[in-house]
């Protein structure tokens, strides 16, 4: 399969379904990685130009752990919005990427940037396929399948599916240690140590069903969830 992750900042992917990409990238399928916003407020002490230079080279180097695609789209940090241009940057993305299946922030998050970036995603997959929409990519031959990634902390988000991450942890583990730049922010801005953090949501993400680590999704109401085979790993 062609899987396409889509994450508001440099480091949501890695920290909410890194583990699932490592998975679907162990199993021999297609794995990009696109960052929809440039990350420029993320630092105490530098400037947004290099903090987001310095950000866009983590992120890369996450991706590389995988082996995955990496796409940067390059939006302001906490300004991203639905608007003509920013959806025909997102369509253009999916036809770049052509994937089965699209795996994004969740309606409930906490961040309008994470709301921003799925509910594009959500709007556009149909849109994808539609020849009148031009982009520099040609248009996409079927209709992605969607799903929701976890919240930070698994706030206000009813898990649907679970991925048993147990064998590709240590690899979400290493992604996350490639975004250097974000222990000390998290740290003084959240009280968080990065982790510590993805430890903890694992394990009790992994308690609720019975394995030692997982991940969670939510599938998209594309059709009735109860007949559609799910395409995660």
């Amino acid at each position: 399969m062609r899987v396409l992750a889509v994450g508001a900042h440099p480091d949501d992917l890695e920290l909410l379904c890194g583990g699932t990409l490592a998975k679907y990238a162990q199993q021999g399928h297609h794995v990009t990685m696109a960052v929809a916003t440039n990350g420029d407020v993320g630092s105490m002490t530098l400037p947004k130009e290099e903090i987001a230079a310095v950000r866009k080279a983590e992120a890369e180097a996450a991706a590389a752990v995988i082996g995955a695609d990496f796409v940067w789209m390059g939006y302001p940090d906490e300004f991203l919005f639905s608007r003509e241009d920013t959806r025909l940057a997102f369509i253009n993305l999916m036809r770049r990427a052509r994937p089965d299946v699209v795996i994004t922030h969740a309606p409930v998050d906490y961040h309008p940037d994470h709301r921003t970036t799925g509910g594009i995603c959500w709007d556009i997959r149909v849109m994808t396929t539609v020849p009148n929409i031009k982009t520099e990519y040609p248009v996409c031959e079927q209709i992605p399948e969607v799903f929701y990634m976890d919240t930070i902390a698994g706030i206000g988000f009813q898990p649907e599916q679970y991925v048993d991450i147990s064998a590709s942890f240590e690899l979400k583990r290493k992604m996350l240690a490639a975004h250097k730049s974000q222990s000390g922010w998290l740290e003084a801005q959240y009280g968080m140590t990065y982790l510590e953090f993805v430890e903890y949501v694992a394990r009790f993400r992994g308690l609720q069903c019975g394995v030692k680590y997982a991940e969670c999704f939510q599938t998209s109401p594309t059709w009735p969830k109860w007949s559609k085979p799910s395409l995660l790993p």
